[in-house]
């Protein structure tokens, strides 16, 4: 099965890309994407254990300590122990109400635990398959997100300029004029299409200016900015600084090459004066489309009506209520309702915390906060074994910007709660990763060299 290995790779790059937007809303379609996850593993079961035994040994301990936090939430414990952890209260007078408490688990809801548990699935089959393919089939990879990012700007232009939902694939949250492209919210949207960009710089050699090809990135890049803007995400438009530093970072390390002709301008200069043609281009496209966005993304700027705050105070007070033990993975829309405040209540549910951290602190306490730190840290000393490989370099780096960019966002948003930023996610930590480079001895092992690390 191992030939196949690039085909089903893709196969989940693809579905979570149009189908895993939704987030934990939309059941049906995250199933989708998890049973041809499932379907991966399964089919490539020694691939599993290669990873286990063979993959960088701090990756392979995060990765089973992230798979074992939901299923340790899930352990059935003895009344006496789960009714003496913190927040419990609530749940022991209602259990009381009908019947004497039993066994139950230590998440206050075993089915979004569960959920939680089973939306790994699919990231987890995208880094085991990744640690096995070679460096051209990790660029087809990128190449699919960026095509990905390519169709969901071009269904949001259709979004923002149609009329009553037109091109919305998630309708529950209407905001005319707003680009959402493949995802529920516009500022997943952002940081998918900000991914994007990271992918097409780093992944990429450069071309030579005005080639086809250089033509092609050209017009990408300028697309996918327009795009940017036109979520009026503002986390997603700062964070547009992430790949300029990028560009600007490989423009200087490759100054002086490959330039056009003995009267060409110097190497950086060709490059600012793209960056700037790109800047340009992309706001002329936004402020021609019909009631001038440019004006409403500006707008977006100057809003003080900001519930995150209000939002903030009343989960801080639920992560008091949980700690240490936490409230469980995937929990927190039921508990913070019992702990939001009515001075803060308005029409609109929070749904989330818009701050990962305090999400985390809520449904996991101190375990989940050690378990991001050390994934932090493992990030920092496997991206700088990555930089010193020149082949890996720009990779390693794109990678490095998707995290830290879903990272900065995690402040403010929820980034990673959804299947099509955890698989761009996964993919990235195979970007930084070394490969593994060993293969299983095959007599046939030679004539599938495309589809393994070389």
């Amino acid at each position: 099965m191992h030939k196949n290995l690039s085909i089903m790779l893709l196969a989940i790059v693809a579905a979570a890309c149009l189908l895993g937007g939704g987030g934990v809303g939309y059941g049906l379609s995250n199933l989708v994407v998890q049973l041809i996850a499932f379907a991966v593993l399964g089919l490539n079961g020694d691939l599993v254990g290669r990873f286990i035994t063979q993959g960088p040994r701090p990756l392979v301990v995060l990765v089973i300590l992230t798979l074992a936090l939901p299923l340790l939430q899930l352990v059935p414990l003895p009344p006496a122990f789960w009714m003496s952890l913190p927040g419990r209260d609530l749940v022991t007078e209602a259990i009381k109400s009908v019947s004497e408490p039993g066994w139950r688990s230590l998440t206050v809801n075993s089915s979004r635990t569960f959920v939680a548990f089973i939306g790994l699935v699919a990231p987890l089959a995208v880094l085991m398959v990744g640690l096995f393919v070679s460096a051209e089939v990790r660029q087809r990879i990128a190449f699919t997100f960026v095509t990905a990012g390519v169709a969901s700007v071009l269904l949001g232009v259709v979004q923002v300029m149609g009329s009553d939902q037109e091109g919305l694939l998630y309708p529950e949250n209407p905001l005319p004029g707003v680009l959402f492209g493949f995802f529920a919210n516009r500022n997943s949207e952002a940081i998918f299409l900000v991914s994007c960009l990271l992918l097409l710089i780093g992944c990429f050699a450069p071309q030579r200016v005005l080639s086809p090809r250089w033509i092609g990135k050209f017009a990408t890049a300028i697309l996918i900015v327009t795009g940017v803007v036109l979520t009026q995400s503002r986390s997603g438009i700062a964070l547009l600084t992430l790949p300029a530093a990028l560009f600007l970072l490989k423009a200087y390390a490759h100054r002086g090459r490959s330039n056009v002709g003995s009267g060409a301008l110097p190497r950086p200069v060709q490059f600012g004066v793209i960056a700037a043609a790109i800047t340009a281009l992309s706001l002329g496209a936004v402020t021609a489309v019909p009631g001038s966005r440019l004006e409403a993304v500006m707008a977006r700027f100057e809003q003080d009506g900001e519930r995150r705050p209000e939002i903030w105070e009343d989960a801080r007070f639920s992560a008091e209520r949980f700690w240490p033990a936490g409230a469980g993975m995937g929990t927190f829309d039921e508990v913070f309702q019992v702990d939001e405040s009515l001075e803060h209540i308005s029409a609109r549910r929070a749904g989330r915390a818009h701050n990962e951290v305090l999400e985390l602190a809520i449904e996991a306490g101190p375990i989940a906060l050690l378990l991001v730190a050390a994934w932090a840290i493992w990030v920092l000393q496997a991206g700088w074994g990555a930089l010193r490989d020149e082949q890996r370099r720009w990779p390693a780096l794109a990678g490095i910007g998707v995290l830290l960019a879903a990272a900065l966002q995690s402040l403010l948003e929820f980034p990673l709660r959804n299947q099509t930023m955890l698989c761009l996610a996964a993919f990235a930590l195979v970007l930084i990763a070394p490969p593994i480079l060993t293969r299983r001895p095959t007599p046939s092992s030679s004539r599938h060299d495309g589809d393994h690390a070389a």
